[in-house]
């Protein structure tokens, strides 16, 4: 009988995510050309000036998404622009501000002055990658070739797929994933135990993401 009742509750667990993941889309803030056309803004604007970059896509955001529940858009959105922290994913290091954080969304700056390599992970989520500055290179296994992206250029990576990636020296970008973001964690947070034990970055990596998770759930924003 036990075995019974532990096999209906994983079927309505898989038919409870399987509806979920069937609605996500109703929780999305952000589109993906959208913010495309807000990173090319900026690289046409600002050229190589990472930080002014940085500035005029968040100020863009904050326009462009009100607090006020009253205005129709609603987010939260985290307007600390010196809260960098490191982050070592796939054997990739760099720095990332997260400027928004919730259950199906993610948006930060993430890039790196020296250039690193790594893998991308294999996610739950699509994920956007918008160059600022420098240059991305991204190979599948099975291409034989590289892909090449540069200022003003997307490198999207559909969920459920990973590729070897590098980042040059000085190539920074506005990343967006949309889709399931917790399952994303151990990845992003897994070098970190088991390799670099820098406690302090995990501490205050998790305490930014939950506290941006937890102001966009608190106005509904899921």
């Amino acid at each position: 009988m036990k075995w019974l009742w532990r096999f209906a509750f994983l079927v309505t667990l898989i038919s409870t995510f399987s509806y979920l993941d069937t609605i996500k889309d109703r929780w999305y803030v952000f589109d993906p050309e959208s913010l495309h056309e807000l990173a090319q803004a900026a690289v046409n604007t600002h050229g190589n000036d990472t930080r002014a970059m940085v500035s005029f896509i968040v100020s863009n955001l904050t326009a462009t998404y009100p607090q006020d529940a009253s205005a129709g858009k609603v987010v939260s959105l985290n307007p600390r622009q010196d809260e960098w922290v490191f982050n070592n994913a796939g054997g990739a290091m760099g720095a990332m501000y997260i400027i928004h954080a919730s259950i199906t969304e993610y948006l930060i700056i993430f890039g790196t002055p020296l250039g690193t390599e790594g893998h991308t992970g294999l996610h739950t989520a699509d994920d956007y990658f918008n160059i600022l500055t420098g240059e991305q290179w991204a190979f599948s296994a099975g291409a034989l070739e590289m892909e090449v992206y540069k200022p003003g250029s997307v490198h999207h990576l559909p969920r459920g797929n990973a590729k070897q990636y590098k980042m040059h020296k000085g190539c920074f970008a506005l990343e967006y994933a949309r889709g399931w973001i917790p399952p994303m964690m151990p990845f992003g947070l897994a070098d970190v135990l088991s390799s670099t034990l820098d406690f302090p970055t995990f501490y205050h990596t998790a305490r930014i993401t939950a506290r941006e998770m937890f102001k966009n759930l608190l106005i509904g924003k899921i």
